[in-house]
């Protein structure tokens, strides 16, 4: 295992992925990401997660000089059409825009179509809090999900995120996916060779599985039954529906072939102190009462602890993703 500051990864990572065809806008737009990641103890989407986006420029369905087109059909709304590249950088390309008009206009909703996966959906809305934003964020993807009373794959995990700023401390996280489990577990379950709790997935024939590659052939499970297919439905709408971006059960696979899944991204930001003035102070008041008082787990807390000290003491990477990086960016091991 090695360690990297923050800025030391970011380099290494805009390094890499530059190596592998990746134009300035979508390597800074990655790495950034990447590293956010891995600061709030995600590496499972992380640097692992970066090698799914160089395979996929190596495969052919994931353009690494795509040019997002940015347009404002109102004041309010930023549409965007990522032209098969990463979601990232035409979030990037819009953040100030969709701030401001936040700020000015009370809210504002960035809509996206047309690009790969989106890696931690709550890192956009994260940043929109940072800036005093309340947001709420949702994307879907290729089919990866049973949907209710379906034995077939027809959503993505869908995952639905919120942020929120609270005073004297760090945003409120909320990141959960529609599925039992999140796919990456799954994935990562089959590697290990580890066995699945019950309820999680189904394999190809849609029989229940604990099995972790007979699932990745086969499907996720939404949580909670039909409220779970429910919310991903909701998700779906919001995030293909509005953007004119695929249906999960039209897209090709996130993870192999040479098409774009061509999925959706969906960010809404609101001002909250023009509705309450007080409002970060009360959701820092609120946070302490639930979680001294009423003993509730608060979502994210973990994720904030994990950046603090990995801000501190520096982010670990082992030695195989480490290697891999530094031939992707040409420098001698």
């Amino acid at each position: 295992m090695e360690t990297f500051s923050p800025p030391a990864l970011h380099a290494l990572l805009v390094d890499a992925l530059s190596g592998c065809g990746f134009s300035a806008p979508h390597a800074q737009a990655l790495a950034k990401q990447t590293v956010w990641a891995e600061l709030m103890g995600q590496p499972s989407v992380g640097v692992s997660h970066v090698f799914d986006y160089t395979d996929g420029v190596a495969e052919g369905r994931l353009d690494p000089q795509a040019e997002p087109i940015i347009s404002q059909p109102a004041p309010c709304l930023i549409a965007v059409d990522a032209q098969g590249g990463l979601p990232q950088t035409g979030f990037d390309a819009a953040f100030e825009r969709l701030v401001d008009g936040a700020q000015s206009l009370g809210l504002a909703l960035f809509s996206q179509k047309n690009a790969t996966l989106c890696g931690p959906l709550g890192s956009f809305c994260y940043r929109l809090a940072e800036r005093g934003l309340v947001a709420m964020a949702a994307t879907n993807g290729s089919p990866l999900m049973a949907g209710s009373g379906t034995k077939t794959p027809v959503f993505c995990t869908n995952p639905l995120a919120l942020a929120a700023p609270r005073a004297q401390s760090a945003p409120l996280l909320i990141d959960q996916s529609s599925s039992a489990t999140a796919f990456v577990n799954i994935r990562k379950a089959a590697e290990e060779g580890r066995a699945l709790e019950p309820g999680l997935a189904l394999d190809a024939d849609g029989q229940p599985t604990q099995d972790a590659s007979a699932a990745l052939a086969g499907m996720l499970l939404p949580f909670g039954g039909g409220r779970g297919s429910n919310l991903a439905l909701m998700v779906e709408i919001l995030a293909a529906g509005l953007s004119g971006a695929r249906w999960s059960h039209e897209a090709p696979s996130m993870f192999a072939g040479d098409r774009c899944p061509g999925t959706g991204l969906f960010v809404l930001a609101i001002r909250p102190d023009l509705v309450d003035p007080n409002f970060a102070d009360t959701l820092a008041e609120q946070s302490r009462v639930l979680r001294q008082d009423k003993g509730l787990y608060l979502p994210g807390e973990r994720k904030a602890a994990a950046r603090q000290r990995l801000e501190q003491d520096g982010i670990r990477l082992d030695e195989t993703s480490l290697r891999r990086l530094q031939a992707m960016a040409g420098q001698a091991t």
